[in-house]
């Protein structure tokens, strides 16, 4: 799929600066979006919008389809009635980074309240509207609702140690707790009703400015995940319901020891048998939400590193044979289209290029990757065709200058040679080149744009606590740093165009 020359911001949705502690899809969002749109950005790019688990990772979240809740604003359902102002009032903690012990005390409880006072109040169209909700997310939303409260009731214990009859999904006890918690499960579908209006009127609101979204899909799923519980029989699992292999990756650029990430690894076999179908609902999903769709870790398509489960790092495994043509043939037919680029960082094999060529799915480059040594250079502006999407680094990297800081002599003496000396500083020598490049899309992390250290990095790989806490202060958003993209932006021939098609929507959330 042909991507328009554009460029834009990296910033997931929970580093925004809005009240209550984290960043949401409310005034801040909005506010971002004019930024970008002044700043002649066509493209914000976001991590995974799904719930977290583990860590608080969005690629460890416990369901591959719902919304996160603590990205709803409260703001935005108080405008619309469904909560009373000193209600959001009460949960001004809105500095510093993220808290998630805090907002999950103190935001959910709020959000359960306005899911009961939307259920008291709702009428006529709000309520056809909910219903339509519901009906066209059954695939998902029933099954993942019920996970959801059951995981509660576990004390959030992964699925395979909650009692036999709920592990191994028996009706009949299925069928008596959704009886027992059917108030809870009607306000938990409110709650997902409330994140796809909130996030589908943000994007109505991104489109009428130019403005694209760029949506990442993790390929493998959390262990913890309604996917797996549902679903076991996709997953390599032994007869305890416990993983037989692992995910990850060997020792690389990031980890001596490797990744370990501890996702169960699919069964192929059986996938293809059914058409691909869970892969399919998911895409169509992430399609429906999003404009493009970053393919994370695309060389598991490929080859995937099968950990044993017992193995306490990603030291010891094997590559193993992915889907490859077949997947993404039976997807393209079914999606009429590929609007994805791919992840392809790390070690990557021939076959890897070629499985992504085949089928003109777009790589990626990351700047802070090409001042090594030689084999790093097909990283660096001048070896990127259109066919790319250029970064000055990821949400797994350190920020430029964070980078930059630490970097060795012969990187050094390798990115003067290359960027020169910058008196506004080294990232924005990067944001230059990167824009100059011929890639198609050009998307630079917010941290990058204000030059921020170390302190502001979003995730390092393989530490368990203490990511994807980072957030921005509202006076960051300056209309000196917009016009200085902007001017960019035109001379490098960036500028966005606009593509709104359709009416307008009237969201009730």
């Amino acid at each position: 799929m042909p991507f328009p020359r554009t460029s834009g911001i990296l910033l997931h949705p929970t580093s925004l600066p809005s009240l209550g502690g984290i960043g949401d899809l409310g005034p801040a969002a909005y506010a971002f979006v004019d930024f970008l749109a002044s700043a002649s950005q066509g493209l914000w790019q976001v991590l995974p919008l799904n719930p977290p688990g583990l860590g608080n990772s969005p690629y460890s979240a416990i369901s591959a389809f719902a919304g996160n809740p603590l990205l709803i604003s409260l703001e935005r359902l108080s405008q619309r009635g469904w909560i009373a102002p000193e209600r959001v009032v009460e949960l001004r903690h809105s500095a510093g980074p993220v808290d998630f012990d805090f907002v999950s005390a103190n935001k959910v409880p709020l959000l359960r309240e306005a899911a009961q006072n939307f259920r008291a109040r709702v009428s006529g169209a709000a309520r056809a509207r909910l219903e339509e909700f519901c009906e066209r997310n059954r695939s998902w939303l029933e099954d993942f609702i019920l996970y959801d409260a059951l995981r509660r009731r576990f004390d959030a214990l992964h699925w395979n140690h909650w009692p036999a009859e709920f592990a191994r999904r028996d009706a009949g006890a299925l069928e008596r707790f959704r009886r027992q918690a059917a108030d809870e499960l009607a306000g938990a579908r409110v709650i997902q009703f409330f994140f796809f209006e909130q996030w589908h009127a943000l994007r109505r609101y991104c489109a009428e400015r130019a403005v694209r979204l760029i949506g990442d899909i993790a390929i493998f799923v959390n262990l913890d995940s309604v996917e797996v519980w549902c679903n076991p029989d996709l997953f390599q699992l032994d007869e305890n319901l416990e993983p037989v292999v692992v995910a990850g990756v060997p020792p690389d650029y990031f980890s001596e020891t490797g990744q370990r990430w501890g996702n169960p690894l699919y069964r192929w076999d059986v996938m293809r048998e059914r058409g691909y179908d869970w892969w399919i609902r998911r895409l169509r999903v992430a399609a429906d939400t999003f404009d493009y769709i970053r393919l994370d870790h695309f060389r598991g398509f490929e080859q995937h590193w099968e950990i044993p489960a017992g193995e306490p790092t990603a030291m010891r495994g094997r590559w193993v044979d992915g889907p490859r043509d077949d997947f993404f043939l039976t997807v393209r037919e079914a999606l009429g289209g590929l609007p994805f680029f791919a992840e392809d960082l790390g070690y990557i094999t021939p076959e890897v290029h070629a499985l992504r060529e085949r089928f003109g799915i777009p790589r990626m480059a990351v700047l802070q990757f090409g001042f090594q040594d030689a084999g790093a250079h097909t990283y660096l502006p001048h070896r990127c065709a259109e066919d790319v999407v250029i970064y000055t680094g990821t949400h797994d990297t350190d920020t430029a200058v964070g980078w930059w800081n630490t970097a060795n002599e012969t990187v050094r003496r390798h990115a003067y040679a290359y960027l020169g000396r910058c008196e506004d500083g080294m990232h924005w020598a990067m944001v230059r080149s990167a824009m100059a490049s011929p890639a198609s899309l050009c998307v630079v992390p917010m941290q990058d744009v204000l030059g921020l250290g170390s302190e502001a990095r979003m995730n390092v790989p393989s530490l368990r606590d203490g990511n994807w806490r980072w957030r921005m202060g509202a006076e960051v958003m300056q209309a000196g740093l917009a016009a200085k993209l902007a001017a960019l932006a035109e001379v490098c021939d960036r500028q966005p165009r606009g593509f709104v098609t359709g009416e307008a929507d009237d969201f009730v959330a």
